[in-house]
């Protein structure tokens, strides 16, 4: 059985989670129930072959996530508008024109976000470098001074919305979400107390990602080498779904790998989610544990997965035995085959969810 890998982010009052084709969006309602909207969504991915491959699927998946964000964000606000304007009735007519209004809006809604996130990560250190440059006559310090400069442009962003008392609530459900899928992959019962003592930072976040296009953005810049300013910063353009890509791939790694050399890459993203995250209540961590059980039953898969790993242990034990009986596994000619069960045991995916639960365990906070 595959293990799976759900993938989540805070709404206003709630959380969403994602699994494969299928999310939902779990919603705290001013009434103090919780409202569970589970919708498919087939990935492109699954459709088209092209947009499977390493580095291109980065970037569509970037582009999906950033919908579906803006798309359960809306749903989720439209509860606290409806209680402050009053919720009336709509006819098919006022649905049907309703989505149609959605739908634009939404493209509008993306577009609009995309080029603000390139125009002030991407464009204005570009253009401050310009300045850089006419001084230091040097292509690799100017490269690196803009990469330095779009951290700290990202750096202020993110800490100046972390001051914003709106967002304290989202942070905090943001919290939630990590709790617990942490939960979840380490194979503990999703109840808001065991939930609630795993920590509330993940190396697949979002934040971690955008951290990480940061980084690999210098050293992408830094072999950009030519003479016009206009063609440089079109360049850089062009660069930008490179740059996701290779970005995706290395987080899509961080998450099912705990070598040394991923946990340091991976520890600058996780201190900035300090910022945010921040530690959630009870009510938030049923609404995240709701959000998941639209889209897994979780009981069944951690039933399954404990099954899986019990057997594993038993062919381990077998392997250990027949091992002392018979010698080395190549020179017992007639039995099964030593080196088989020796690479299944050390699989990259048992591996990496054993190494996942060491992980989950060194950094739970109380």
């Amino acid at each position: 059985m595959d293990r799976v890998y759900i993938g989540g982010q805070a709404v206003i009052e709630g959380v969403m989670m994602k699994n494969k084709d299928r999310y939902a969006v779990a919603v705290r309602k001013p009434d103090h129930t919780i409202e569970v909207k589970v919708e498919n969504d087939t990935a492109l991915g699954d459709r088209i072959a092209l947009f499977r491959l390493p580095i291109v699927r980065g970037v569509v998946n970037f582009i999906e996530s950033l919908v579906i964000g803006i798309r359960t964000l809306t749903y989720s606000a439209s509860f606290y508008e409806e209680d402050a304007q009053g919720h009336h009735a709509e006819s098919k007519v006022e649905t049907a024109a309703k989505k149609g209004g959605e739908g634009i809006l939404m493209f509008f809604t993306v577009a609009f976000s995309i080029l603000l996130a390139v125009g002030l990560f991407i464009l204005l250190p570009a253009w401050i470098a310009e300045f850089i440059r006419k001084g230091i006559d040097n292509q690799f310090v100017v490269a690196l001074l803009e990469g330095v400069i779009r951290l700290l442009i990202f750096l202020f962003y993110v800490f100046g919305i972390s001051l914003m008392e709106d967002m304290k609530r989202v942070f905090m459900y943001h919290g939630a979400e990590h709790k617990t899928i942490n939960c979840l992959e380490a194979g503990v019962p999703l109840t808001p107390e065991n939930v609630m003592r795993f920590t509330r930072f993940h190396k697949r976040c979002g934040t971690s990602f955008l951290f990480l296009v940061m980084i690999i953005s210098i050293l992408f810049f830094m072999v950009i080498n030519v003479d016009s300013a206009v063609l440089r910063i079109v360049l850089r353009l062009l660069l930008v779904p490179a740059i996701a890509g290779v970005s995706y791939e290395f987080i899509r790694l961080a998450g099912r790998n705990d070598s040394w050399i991923v946990k340091v890459i991976s520890a600058p993203g996780l201190w900035l989610q300090r910022l945010t995250t921040k530690e959630p209540d009870m009510e938030m961590l049923e609404v995240a544990i709701a959000s998941v059980e639209g889209v897994l039953d979780w009981r069944a898969y951690q039933k399954a997965m404990q099954a899986e790993d019990t057997e594993e242990a038993y062919h381990a034990e077998d392997d250990d035995d027949d091992g002392e009986e018979y010698g080395e596994y190549e020179e017992y000619e007639e039995g099964y085959d030593g080196e088989f069960y020796g690479e299944d045991d050390d699989s990259e995916e048992g591996d990496a969810y054993e190494q996942e639960e060491e992980w989950y365990g060194e950094d739970r906070t109380e």
